[in-house]
């Protein structure tokens, strides 16, 4: 009995570790045009502004991860339309979907009106904002000295507002700037502060203690 139940504990594991959420958005002449986004249960993801490109690897965390999966669940695993069906103007053309092994299911939609449609795609403009911060960043340490001060300001008011996700892969690039006296002594001390607020943030006042 209790060999049955340990292989049955190791397959739910399985068929959970195997659910994942797949979103895309097409919108030629925007920038990014094209955009793929996988989240897998465990907060692993990845990131694609070209279906030919090598994803972009991240880790958005259990809290994420646990977030954008309630929001799938509570659409029905994008089972059912989310069009709003109102005249507005194109927003690019969206898609949720939804892999549970062999199970697959996808919605599509331009705009829609459902609170936790919204939220959920939020959550990939998040996704979106945050990689494309931390390939600049990368890119202006190799190539653009001075242009990483610039940078880092757009990174504090994206974490500012509340968009910036998998913070801590921000961390070594951070570290590695605070660091090196080849950058500008006000960028390796926003580095270094924006460091320091990632590892140890203030607490948030609107939780109750």
């Amino acid at each position: 009995m209790k060999r049955y139940l340990l292989g049955a504990t190791l397959l739910l594991a399985v068929a959970a570790n195997a659910q994942r959420i797949v979103y895309t958005k097409e919108f030629p002449g925007s920038t990014p045009a094209y955009v793929w986004i996988q989240v897998e249960k465990s907060g692993e993801a990845l990131y694609k502004e070209s279906p030919d490109d090598n994803p972009e690897k991240l880790q958005l965390g259990a809290e994420a991860a646990t977030a954008m999966f309630a929001l799938a669940s509570s659409l029905d695993h994008f089972k059912h339309p989310l069009e709003s069906g109102l005249k507005v103007a194109n927003m690019g053309a969206k898609t949720f979907r939804w892999e549970d092994g062999d199970s697959k299911q996808e919605v599509k939609f331009n705009y829609s009106l459902d609170e936790s449609a919204k939220t959920l795609h939020d959550w990939f403009e998040r996704i979106t904002e945050s990689v494309r911060l931390l390939i600049v960043l990368r890119r202006s340490i190799r190539h653009d000295r001075l242009g990483v001060h610039q940078t880092l300001i757009d990174i504090e008011n994206s974490y500012a507002g509340k968009k910036l996700v998998a913070t801590a892969q921000f961390l070594p690039l951070f570290d590695r700037v605070a660091s090196d006296e080849q950058y500008l002594h006000m960028a390796r001390q926003r580095a270094a502060r924006l460091a320091e607020t990632i590892r140890t943030p203030p607490p948030d006042s609107s939780k109750k203690p």
